[in-house]
């Protein structure tokens, strides 16, 4: 009998199963339906966008510049149970659409209107700047707009031919900082032991656990990299602004008294320092570039089309070439973790799959893996690698482009690769590794709670409300000192150098991709066009297609995707910022999130990290 109504339960919860996947696999297709007539009521109608004739490309970049979007349920979207605010924008959908305009000679200028993004970076800048040469160079004109231009925002404005400030607004700049909080005071307060087992002088992930300040090791090795992006970054603008390095830094350090003689305008000062070329309210803006291209319509506005509609317009025009033999790209964004992640994390196990698939994928000849990642889980990466090594020994070259950060995992990850390319402003190294074990036996006992037990041995297995048992504490430190050996060898052996050169250069240490180069860490500086290009070349091919290997999705999903590709955040704490904080306070509060994002993401079967500390820093 008891057999029988557990039967019963079994098939019963199995029927509920399968009515809550029913009811789903009915939402999804009622939405799909739904859209599809939305979309002919559209295409019906008059609101399709089209491209003026002698029009602008409004490139209105929102949220945050990233290599790949985070995925997000696009049902739950619709059904208003996920976020529906603009965070993100695809950094290779801004340069497509820039180099599509270029060769268009329906748009006449490109207007930068900059007020909505938050956050860019200045590899990520530096990548859109070639493709801005390049508009340029045909003959076209380059516009920047925004009511106030924080620092990302300007580095890219002042990459146009003529730059405009609000009356009210202003230019930010502050330079680079690193700045963190350091916990162990309060952990001592709280009577909270963190035991972290880390091998390199410069791996300072876990120092807030550790001290109360910067270590002066931390302290110089970041000041140098910082040093280095500041530098990348005053050349850009002195580059395109014709103002000196001196008058740069001037700008930055006496901002008081050079706001003091403009009388406290903000926007005065920028002009009169040369960063702005004209202060233009916005009706008056709006009036300048109806004089450039026209207006549209009875309201006005300027003759213009923004640049996601201009992409799929493009797609429309533009037949695919599918017959081409293909060079790979896989995105590899986020922290590594282990398993299978959705885009905007790096699973081991997903993107294992995604190598896979591009080795057996007869038309792909050759394979970019671009790579935006401060490491994570050190097994996770050894996954990774392992395919990669795999993936070469099929004899297709591999080459590796470097986003915004590819450190510590991210370059485990990278260093088998037969070429590795950068930005200048690239984020690499970190060689080192660490593991970290919190235990609260103290605090509990603080509070009147003991835990007491027996063991078949002494060592057991750790526990948080137990003192670490030195045995365990031994193993992990062993666990990490092999993994740094490891990590040695896989970037001596990818790199063709001596371990002791790699040795010398480890240590968890961070660098430029413009010091990496010199250190043999990196072959090429550029951006992921020209990584293309290369493996390309290294299959020998003439004439070739870029197919972008990703993890499948069903038709509705890609319809919804696509239609709500402006509207995925980048994580469940980011989703909470972009509703919840104002944008001028969301580059304040983003550095916490991304450390709970990490923290939550932290799940390495041995416990075993090989993660950035920059990445963690402002």
């Amino acid at each position: 009998m008891e057999q029988q109504e557990h039967g019963a339960i079994r098939r019963g919860f199995a029927a509920l199963m399968r009515g809550i996947s029913w009811l789903r696999l009915v939402l999804v297709n009622v939405v799909f339906i739904s859209l599809l007539a939305v979309g002919f009521i559209l295409l019906s109608g008059n609101t399709i966008p089209t491209i003026p004739d002698e029009g602008a490309l409004l490139l209105d970049i929102d949220g945050q510049l990233v290599d790949q979007l985070t995925y997000a349920d696009p049902v739950a979207i619709v059904l208003g149970v996920g976020n529906s605010g603009p965070a993100e924008t695809l950094l290779q959908d801004v340069i497509d659409a820039i180099n599509f305009a270029a060769e268009d000679q329906r748009i006449t200028i490109l207007v930068l209107q900059l007020d909505k993004l938050t956050r860019g970076g200045i590899s990520k800048l530096q990548e859109i700047a070639p493709a801005l040469e390049q508009f340029r160079a045909a003959g076209k004109k380059i516009i920047a707009i925004a009511d106030n231009y924080n620092q990302d925002q300007y580095w890219l404005a002042a990459q146009a031919d003529e730059v405009y400030v609000n009356p009210f607004g202003g230019v930010a700049l502050q330079g680079y900082t690193v700045y963190r909080n350091y916990y162990k005071s309060a952990l001592d307060r709280l009577k909270i032991n963190v035991h972290v087992f880390r091998v390199g002088e410069f791996k300072s992930a876990m120092e807030p656990f550790m001290r109360d300040d910067m270590s002066a090791a931390a302290r110089a090795s970041n000041l140098l990299w910082l040093q280095g992006l500041w530098d990348e970054y005053a050349a850009g603008l002195s580059a395109r602004r014709g103002v000196s390095r001196q008058d740069i830094d001037r700008y930055v350090e006496q901002y008081p008294d050079l706001l003091a003689d403009s009388d406290g305008d903000n926007a005065a000062t920028a002009l009169a320092q040369g960063l702005v070329d004209g202060i233009k309210s916005r009706d008056q803006m709006a009036s300048y570039l109806r004089g450039q291209v026209g207006a549209v319509d009875d309201n006005g506005d300027y003759a213009r089309v923004g640049f996601r509609q201009y992409l799929w317009l493009k797609s429309i025009e533009v037949a695919p070439l599918q017959d081409l033999p293909a060079v790979g790209v896989i995105t590899a964004k986020g922290n590594i973790v282990d398993g299978d992640q959705a885009p905007g994390s790096i699973g081991g196990d997903s993107l294992a799959q995604l190598i896979i698939d591009a080795r057996e994928d007869s038309s792909v000849k050759s394979l970019v893996l671009r790579i935006d990642s401060g490491g994570g889980s050190v097994f996770a990466s050894e996954i990774i690698r392992r395919e990669l090594e795999l993936f070469k020994g099929s004899g297709k070259p591999l080459v590796v482009s470097m986003g915004s950060m590819a450190a510590s995992g991210g370059y485990w990850i990278a260093a088998l690769a037969d070429e590795i390319w950068a930005t200048p402003t690239t984020l690499t190294g970190s060689i080192g590794i660490f593991g970290a074990i919190p235990t609260f036996d103290q605090s509990l006992s603080s509070l009147g709670i003991s835990s007491d037990g027996v063991a078949t041995h002494a060592a057991g297995s750790p526990r948080i409300d137990r003192p670490l048992p030195i045995a365990a504490g031994r193993t992990l430190q062993a666990s990490i000192e092999f993994g740094y050996r490891r990590f040695i060898n896989i970037v001596a052996n990818g790199r063709n150098m001596e371990t002791e050169e790699v040795e010398a250069i480890a240590g968890g240490r961070v660098w430029t991709g413009t010091d990496a180069l010199k250190i043999g860490l990196v072959d090429q500086l550029g951006n992921l066009e020209q990584a293309i290009a290369a493996a390309a070349g290294m299959a020998k091919l003439d004439s070739f297609r870029v197919k972008a290997v990703e993890q499948k999705k069903t038709p509705q999903q890609q319809l919804l995707m696509e239609l709500m590709s402006n509207t995925l955040a980048s994580s469940a704490v980011n989703r909470l910022l972009d509703t919840a904080v104002p944008l001028p306070l969301q580059s304040l509060i983003s550095p916490l999130a991304d450390s709970v994002e990490f923290l939550s993401s932290m799940n390495d079967p041995r416990g075993t990290y090989i993660y950035c500390n920059a990445c963690i820093a402002p």
